[in-house]
């Protein structure tokens, strides 16, 4: 049952999940399986959420953050030839991002190319992507942020007449379009979370998708420990030659099953969670018109203060957003902070969070990394020093966002119009 909503007293997150005895019903039966790593659910997602998409493949993973290491770790792979990423190549992304659409990059030697990005969009520009190509780029990896999605089809293009790797980081956008389809079909790999705070959730959990068979097996080497059986969890001798071959300077005949040609990982996930994701995958529809509606009740109701804020709006028909938040940008003579205004809100049960890492360069853990700019970036700082998000997610409903646009009215009537 619902909680009633009492304002000023029920909080409203900016995120949450969705669920009702659905999902507690096919946990329970995978828990009742027995099996419990990665199993039958599991297939069934993976089935289900490639037609969904669609592409070809599908493999799931324990985070959307291990859905981006393991993509990026998959074209390292001797397989790509000349085309495989190694240290000292350079990827072009964004400076305001989450840091684990960098961080498998860094950590695998690549030199970061950042670029800035559109306030009105919060995603980058063609022209600058394009501008900041060298003989040095190998890898484009770009996140639709809060949903909204870039021109993943021109991106696309741009990277396949290059010789780039293009990687959609579609952790926020499931369901969000570009020419009526689905973000994550354009890249050579996509990337999806669910995390609590995504349009679907499995409580932790992700996915990597592509179209390239290649690709997919050198995914699912590094997924699954580095090994280079192609069997699935649970099967055993898929190419009917496991005590038959010869690999490295180990004996002939070694089980297939233990031959490791890749430094991988293990970043599989329960199946418990899988059979959860089959109960919200069933849901996404509904969210995502959830999530459209309420965007547009926020927005009407708060575009009459668009004399202190910028707002994120999409005047393309050929991107369909799958909204994630709610993204406003105080103005430069604005008479009051971001602090000032989301401590008001957080004060009165109004979840807020920041563009997650904002301008990622302005962050402890990057201040030494090595790195190239293209440009300033004057849009990615002003949105670290003035930008947040609200909530769109389908747990917020009209009463709540009533009270939402009530709060801020009640913040600003305070001051004088710019």
């Amino acid at each position: 049952m619902k909680n009633k909503f009492i304002p000023g007293k029920t909080y409203i997150p900016a995120s949450g999940k969705v669920f009702n005895q659905k999902e507690i019903k096919y946990a329970t039966e995978a828990v009742r399986d027995g099996w419990w790593t990665e199993g039958r659910w599991a297939k069934l997602f993976e089935k289900k959420f490639s037609d969904y998409l669609p592409v070809k493949f599908v493999s799931l993973v324990n985070s959307g953050s291990s859905a981006n290491l393991t993509a990026v770790a998959s074209l390292t792979s001797d397989i790509f030839g000349e085309r495989k990423l190694k240290r000292g190549d350079e990827f072009i992304t964004t400076a305001a991002s989450f840091p684990t659409t960098v961080n498998p990059c860094i950590l695998y030697g690549l030199t970061p190319v950042f670029v800035d990005i559109n306030p009105q969009t919060l995603n980058v520009d063609i022209a600058d992507v394009e501008k900041a190509i060298t003989r040095k780029t190998k890898l484009i990896i770009l996140a639709h942020t809060l949903g909204i999605p870039y021109a993943a089809d021109k991106i696309a293009a741009l990277a396949k007449k290059h010789g780039i790797w293009l990687i959609e980081d579609c952790c926020d956008a499931l369901g969000s379009t570009i020419n009526e389809k689905k973000a994550g079909t354009f890249g050579d790999i996509a990337t999806f979370s669910f995390y609590p705070a995504h349009h679907i959730t499995m409580g932790e959990g992700g996915a990597v998708v592509t179209n390239n068979p290649l690709v997919h097996r050198s995914v699912r080497q590094f997924r699954d420990w580095g090994r280079d059986c192609w069997c699935d969890t649970g099967k055993d001798n898929t190419c009917r030659r496991r005590f038959d071959q010869q690999f490295g300077k180990l004996p002939f005949g070694y089980d297939h099953k233990y031959v490791y040609s890749q430094l991988g990982f293990n970043l599989k996930l329960t199946d418990m969670q899988a059979a959860i994701g089959v109960a919200q995958l069933e849901k996404l529809p509904k969210f995502i018109i959830a999530r459209k509606k309420n965007y547009q009740e926020l927005y009407k109701g708060l575009s009459k203060f668009k004399d202190y804020f910028h707002f994120s709006e999409i005047n393309q028909k050929d991107l369909v957003p799958s909204w994630f938040g709610f993204m406003l940008i105080i103005k430069k003579n604005a008479p009051f902070s971001r602090k000032d205004l989301v401590t008001y809100l957080e004060e009165n049960k109004i979840g807020t969070r920041n563009l997650f890492g904002g301008n990622l360069l302005r962050q402890p853990a990057y201040e030494k990394i090595k790195h190239r700019l293209v440009g300033k970036l004057t849009n990615s700082d002003h949105i670290t020093d003035n930008g947040f998000w609200i909530g769109v997610y389908p747990g917020i409903n009209h009463k709540m966002i009533k009270y939402v646009i009530a709060k801020f009215g009640e913040f600003l009537k305070k001051y004088k119009k710019i």
